[in-house]
């Protein structure tokens, strides 16, 4: 007699997917190229090396991505003037507790061109300025790509689920990738008696002025900067956005310039109810010298406070944080 499913999920399950995900990041990361604004452009020509092993573990109906790897990519690009120039970039650490987490932000460590040629320098520093967006946004696709492939080989039936964190759904190429070909369709609320929610607010002050804070999270091509994933969004009311390559979705209700931004939330993920909708509130409040940040998320289903707390924190907060803004304590 089998086990029934809220049982047999219940236990501890690993598979170790060590060889499927260095095949993996080979094909995805080479399908990243870059065009600059003239003649030059960058692309990863091959993945040299995958160390370090990759698992999917389940337990208590979860299932959790575990894994660490140092990755070493060729890169190619031609200069402003025609010369072919190659490269090499290692990242020592891609593993769950940075990609969805983001306990620290990534490290590359670069080789150097040895070069003098002003052409070569400058597309060298293309190369580190645009590159490790791309990578990153392909990183984020992989936790996704991991348990879509695999996940059903370890849960006996139902849904699984992504443990922690928004994972950007595929799709990014160069900040890919994040390569968004379609407008996201905007999740459609559930009626709330059939869904047990409660709220979330985080708060946060930053060295920077209400206005250029509002920016950042409204303008499509500011978004990127700090979530290092693509982002859509047209910053108009009762319009789609899209936001860490597609992990996030939702429509604007309201945009006040400097004060507030109101816009229904889903997670692109199993563990988020499908069809259901939260509202996410962003309010801004300028001092002489910062601007306090409210976060609040209501409706958000009752077990996925804690995740989702993280997720404001890590995402949103230490995302900000990493561009420079700094935070007031």
């Amino acid at each position: 007699m089998s086990m029934p499913s809220t049982t047999a999920n219940w236990h501890w399950k690993n598979k170790n997917v060590t060889p499927w995900a260095k095949t993996w990041f080979q094909d995805e990361l080479t399908k990243i190229a870059i065009q600059g604004e003239g003649s030059e452009c960058i692309s990863v020509s091959s993945v040299s090396s995958v160390e370090g092993d990759v698992e999917l573990g389940q337990r208590k109906s979860k299932l959790i991505t575990i894994y660490d790897c140092k990755i070493s990519v060729e890169w190619s690009g031609t200069a402003s003037d025609g010369t072919e120039v190659t490269g090499k970039v290692t990242i020592p650490e891609v593993s769950h507790e940075i990609t969805l987490d983001r306990l620290s932000d990534y490290i590359y460590e670069w080789s150097e061109s040895g070069s003098t040629d002003e052409a070569i320098v400058a597309l060298y520093a293309f190369a580190k300025a645009r590159l490790p967006a791309a990578l990153e946004a392909k990183f984020a696709e992989f936790p996704v790509a991991l348990i879509d492939k695999h996940g059903k080989d370890l849960t006996i039936s139902g849904e699984p689920s992504r443990a922690g964190t928004p994972a950007p759904a595929s799709g990014p190429n160069a900040i890919s990738g994040p390569t968004f070909s379609s407008t996201p369709a905007p999740p459609k609320p559930v009626v709330a008696k059939t869904l047990n929610t409660s709220k979330i607010i985080k708060e946060a002050s930053f060295m920077a002025a209400a206005d250029d804070l509002f920016g950042l999270l409204t303008d499509e091509k500011r978004i990127p900067s700090w979530t290092r994933a693509p982002a859509q969004s047209a910053a108009k009311v009762d319009t789609p956005y899209s936001l860490f390559g597609g992990s996030i979705k939702g429509r604007y209700l309201s945009l006040t310039p400097g004060k507030e931004v109101v816009q229904t939330w889903a997670l692109q993920s199993p563990t988020w109810p499908s069809e259901h909708a939260a509202t996410f509130t962003t309010t801004f409040e300028q001092s002489s010298d910062s601007t306090k940040v409210t976060f609040s998320l209501a409706g958000v289903p009752k077990g996925m406070e804690e995740e989702l707390e993280r997720n404001i924190d890590g995402y949103y907060i230490h995302g900000l944080k990493s561009i420079g803004l700094g935070t007031v304590l």
